[in-house]
């Protein structure tokens, strides 16, 4: 957000603007712990100063959010001084120059899922994500864009996963593939030199790096002489302050292409083939290089670049591959595409231990041209994944050593597939396994395989004792050795008392494990000191890497001159000093002094202070991008840490100066950024491999903050909760005056003036695309007398009516019928009389009318009768009251009275009309039901639906429906779908409520656009009108598409793709509200365009 939209949020400009703790709290036992001042000689208020010029409020230097962002996927924990998040190329420049001005170390950072500690910082820490998500596919210049693309430019803030998506329609993908590629952004896998479980060392960044964009400090300070700076030989390079654009593509612009460096900076290019010269010259070095980038390997520098190639270009575009972040700032990347195989097979290979499935493992590499991935689980990790939806009921009779291979095959024929299943089948035979080898070729049941394998480590990492601490390791043997390499693995965790998980990419060698240290004092540390120097050892003497993918960081830094000797450490220590002579980017990563760095600052010990639904999150970072308020304050696993470290703070008996300091202002500080700019959505559970909710946060600390600071609120919710009637009656007399005032002001006026009101006495601000009010009065028996005139005769009408109303007296007559729990929302709203124009009048008169009389029409065309609950005037699902819970619960009881009343016992289907009050609904009869059973009430449980699921369900099957074209009688603009995130929660994904919205829209014929990145739009009931920041924060980049085709250059933010769209559907009227404001067109409920196609 900018200053201005700041300024008019008073609760975060207070937050932005607090700076009250300065200090780097170095957490871990020995660490400093009463540092409140840091006498260091960096002025970092004067960075501070500096760049808030061009950066805005992008520059946090609060204690709550430094310590929040600083939070990565590793075992340590650093506190940046400041936190910047970048925005563009120019501002890298501009922090490089203060850097060097300030003495001040930057550390780059993408999404941090790394595991080495190579994206920590106790200086500034700069982040590079919402703003770099630009893709580009390009095809040869003789080849239209449904030809196979030849490769993809990623901007450093592109997921993996989301360059894969662009790729999958013509059957390609990008070579990396980390465990992490759902969360892990280009410039980490790239500068990680990640691989994952099918690329091996084919397929890394290295083997499929086609070109790179740079951002690099200045230097000119590394040369004695300055005369051949940018003269007249070729371009002149371009700067930005001091700092120098490095692009190696074919489309470099003038000033940044290779030729200018080359030109402007001949000395870095002589130092860099200089070491090539010296590493050739050394026939035993060079041999050794070769022999460890044979096998996976990101210790150190990529310095089989300085022999592999000759060409400076492919030098250059190869150094800075796994260096970390700590040669310069990786901007874009261009990789090849690699070929996505159309048919997949997979098996999962149980063995009698370890040592057998070494065995299999060997056989599998020696036909690796056909088995593109094993991946090793020991019994550990099939426990740890055991209780989880997809997995194999083999699982249940395995018994302790035993362990498993999940092997994939593919390719692109499927009688290739078949052959080469033959082959592999044939080779294991030798080798007895536990169930036999049986591959599916069943995609589901690979994906959750997958997913598992994925999931390992937070899976593995939940079991974890209280307090202690997530260890991961990731060593990598040549094929021969990975059965010695694993046995040593297990003597050392036996001779250091550790209980270690083993899995990994077995087809590579590598092996990653896990342990859970209790790291609460000097001596366990030291413990820990002595297996990870026994393990550098052991790994080293066996020729593998003491780091295969997971980048060497601070983990293994020390032990970098061990695994490689002294010659080659000294290679690496020129490297980084040709690219950053004064260590000011990501210094201690890769090459450090300090030979105890991997024992520093490691994450604190909290035993038992954190919930248990919380105290398994590893902070992996996996549920970070489907959340709303990513943007705006904190993702789940931020908020999880903050509290964590809350909790821990205050369970210490005698804190220091600083940690009461440290205490109370994270405390503060966590009501607006842990609560209430959470949605509550709990969209973050559907990513967790735990399904860790961290809504519960919310949920449990709103109503302690309602009662302790909110009398008035909790007398207006005692008063109004016994009165639903007149609480809606006068929701709708205020939304009737808010639309006469915005018809009086203009809407945008309103709004302007409601903020202010907001800032002042914080009452609600207006939305500009605010709803009219439902005017309809419900009358059950009206419409059910309605339906019966329509249905029968008059004689047999007058005699149905007299005797009241029956459904069961019309049978034979009926399709169905339905119970209708209105919500209290859409009694409240109806949508705006603005339907677009271009629409027949009969349209618009659908599209006027409120929600209750179309489900009406809908019900009347597929012969459904239709009835609502008793006293529907008077009933709420209660989630209104969420923040007080005696009344919340109240409201609920009554509306599951009354529904069970209204469905005769569970006989007839119940709908509700707006999804997260259908989630509500949902969640709280479970629990009565539950209950009920428990006390021996035994009653059928209700049939209960969400309505596009109902109307998917059960109206369509009876509805003559006509294409959207021809109801319209026109070409109809594009329908804009959005599923609110009720649709998606975990509790109802087998009862396919989100799927529901899009099957109505496709049985109309409806041409579909919807964005597939947000997951929710931060409305989240009444915080759209309290917190609207959240709502605007979560729909930032709805409907865009950074999607580039090779003819459109240069790389920047795509067009809207909803321009073509007039008109939204959805299933939630509030969310609809931020929708419309979001996108400049009303949305409306998805029967509205059920209805129009209706016959």
């Amino acid at each position: 957000m900018s200053n201005a939209q700041l300024s008019q949020y008073p609760l975060q400009n207070q937050l932005h603007n607090k700076s009250t703790i300065s200090a780097n709290a170095n957490l871990s036992s020995g660490a400093k712990t009463d540092d409140d001042s840091i006498a260091l000689d960096f002025d970092y208020l004067a960075f501070e100063r500096e760049a808030k010029v061009f950066l805005g409020d992008r520059i946090f230097s609060d204690y709550a959010r430094r310590f929040a962002y600083g939070i990565d996927a590793s075992c340590y924990r650093y506190i940046p001084k400041l936190v910047v998040w970048v925005k563009n190329e120019e501002e890298i420049a501009r922090l490089y120059d203060l850097s060097q001005k300030y003495n001040i170390p930057l550390t780059f950072r993408a999404s941090g899922t790394s595991l080495s500690g190579q994206a920590c910082s106790d200086s500034v820490l700069v982040v590079a994500n919402e703003f770099w998500k630009n893709i580009k596919i390009k095809f040869d210049d003789n080849a239209d864009s449904s030809k196979a693309p030849t490769s993809i430019v990623c901007d450093c803030g592109v997921i993996g996963s989301d360059a894969n998506a662009a790729l999958k329609p013509y059957n390609r993908k990008i070579g990396p593939d980390p465990a992490t590629i759902n969360n892990a952004l280009i410039g980490g896998i790239f500068s990680n030199n990640s691989s994952g479980m099918c690329c091996g060392v084919k397929q890394n960044s290295y083997q499929t790096i086609k070109s790179i964009r740079v951002i690099l400090g200045d230097l000119r300070k590394t040369s004695k002489s300055s005369k051949n700076y940018g003269d007249d030989r070729g371009e002149k390079i371009k700067h930005n302050g001091n700092a120098i654009v490095l692009d190696t593509s074919d489309e470099a612009r003038q000033g940044e292409s290779l030729a200018s460096f080359i030109s402007a900076y001949p000395h870095i290019v002589k130092s860099l083939l200089d070491l090539r010269e010296e590493i050739l010259a050394d026939k035993e070095l060079c041999e050794m290089i070769k022999r460890k980038f044979a096998i996976k390997n990101t210790t150190g520098y990529a310095l089989n670049a300085l022999v592999d190639f000759s060409d400076i270009k492919d030098i250059l575009n190869h150094i800075f591959i796994g260096a970390e972040g700590t040669l310069g700032f990786i901007s874009r990347v261009e990789y090849e595409c690699v070929q996505d195989y159309a048919h997949k097979a997979c098996a999962l290979l149980f063995y009698e231990n370890l040592s057998l499935a070494s065995e299999a493992v060997k056989i599998l590499a020696r036909n690796d041209s056909i088995v593109s991935a094993a991946e090793i689980m020991d019994y550990a990790c099939l426990m740890s994944a055991s209780s989880l939806d997809g997995m194999p009921s083999e699982i249940s009779k395995v018994k302790s050593g035993n362990c498993a291979i999940l092997v994939q095959l593919e390719e692109d024929c499927l009688e290739a597939l078949e052959k080469n299943i033959a082959t592999i089948t044939s080779a294991l035979s030798p080798i007895e396994s536990l169930f036999g080898v049986k591959f599916s070729f069943d995609s589901a049941e690979q994906e959750s395989w997958w997913k598992i394998r994925k999931a390992l480590l937070p899976l593995s990492a939940s079991s974890r004792p209280s307090g202690s601490t997530v260890i991961t390791e990731d060593i990598c043997f040549e094929i021969d050795s990975f059965a010695k390499g694993i046995q040593n693995t297990q003597e050392l965790f036996a001779k250091h008392g550790y209980e270690g998980i083993i899995f990994g990419h077995a087809l590579s060698g590598n092996v990653h494990f896990i342990i859970t240290p209790l790291l609460k004092d000097k001596a366990e540390i030291t413990r820990f000191g002595r297996f990870m120097e026994d393990l550098a050892k052991m790994v080293a003497s066996l020729g593998g890497s003491t780091k295969a993918e997971h980048g060497t960081g601070r983990m293994v830094a020390p032990f970098v001159e061990l695994e490689w000797g002294e010659k080659a450490y000294k290679i690496n220590q020129k490297i980084k000093q040709i690219f950053d002579s004064r260590n000011l980017i990501n210094p201690d990563v890769i090459i450090t002094n300090d030979k105890n760095i991997h024992l520093k600052n490691l994450k604190p010990a909290a035993q038992g202070v954190l919930e248990d639904y919380l105290d398994a999150c590893m902070e992996c970072g996996f549920c970070e991008k489907i959340c709303p308020s990513k943007h705006l304050t904190l993702t789940p696993r931020q908020r999880i840490a903050l509290r964590r470290e809350i909790k821990r703070l205050k369970s210490l008996k005698n804190k220091t100066n600083s940690q009461r300091r440290q205490y109370e202002e994270l405390k503060k500080s966590y009501k607006y950024l842990g609560v209430q700019t959470c949605a509550t959505c709990s969209m973050c559970a559907t990513l967790c491999p735990l399904e860790i909710d961290t809504a519960k946060i919310a949920l449990k600390l709103s109503p302690k903050w309602s009662k302790k600071y909110g009398g008035v609120s909790a007398l207006l919710a005692s008063s109004l909760s016994h009165n639903i009637s007149l609480m809606t009656n006068l929701a709708r007399h205020l939304t009737s005056l808010s639309n006469s005032l915005q018809e009086l002001l203009t809407p945008q006026k309103m709004q302007n003036l409601t903020r202010k009101f907001y800032a002042t006495i914080g009452t609600p601000i207006l939305p500009i695309t605010m709803p009219k009010p439902n005017e309809k009065k419900i009358r059950g028996q009206q419409w059910a007398s309605k339906f019966l005139e329509d249905k029968c005769d008059n004689v047999e009408y007058a005699s149905l009516a007299s005797s009241g109303v029956s459904s069961e007296k019309l049978n034979g007559r009926l399709n169905g019928e339905v119970v209708y729990f209105t919500s209290c929302l859409n009694r409240i709203f109806a949508p705006k009389s603005n339907a677009s124009s271009e629409l027949e009048s009969n349209i618009t008169k659908i599209f006027d009318r409120p929600m209750q009389e179309v489900f009406e029409s809908l019900c009347k065309k597929a012969n459904f009768y239709l009835h609502y609950p008793q006293n529907i005037q008077h009933l709420c699902c209660g989630k209104a009251y969420k923040n007080h819970k005696e009344q919340s619960q109240n409201l609920a009881k009554n509306a599951y009275l009354a529904l069970r009343e209204a469905s005769q016992n569970g006989r007839v289907p119940i709908v509700c009309d707006h999804s997260a009050c259908s989630l509500e609904l949902l969640k709280k009869i479970k629990e009565f039901e539950a209950q009920e059973s428990a006390n021996s009430d035994y009653l059928a449980p209700l049939r209960f639906y969400d309505l596009p699921a109902f109307v998917s369900e059960c109206l369509l099957p009876h509805l003559e429906i006509v294409p959207l074209s021809q109801a319209t009688k026109q070409n109809p603009p594009k329908v804009a779908l959005y599923a609110p995130c009720g649709t998606r929660n975990l509790s109802v994904k087998s009862q396919k409520w989100e799927e529901s919205i899009f099957s109505i829209a496709k049985a109309c014929g409806a041409d579909i656009i919807h964005d597939s990145q947000v997951k929710c739009c931060g409305f989240a009931g009444n915080k759209g009108f309290i917190t609207p920041e959240l709502n605007e924060s979560a729909l930032k980049y709805f409907g865009t598409n950074f999607l580039k085709s090779s003819n459109q250059s240069p790389l920047s933010h795509s067009d809207y793709i909803f321009d073509e769209a007039k008109m939204g559907f959805s299933s939630s009227s509030t969310c609809e509200i931020g929708l419309a404001q979001k996108s400049g067109f009303e949305w409306r409920h998805i029967i509205y365009l059920a209805d129009i196609c209706a016959k």
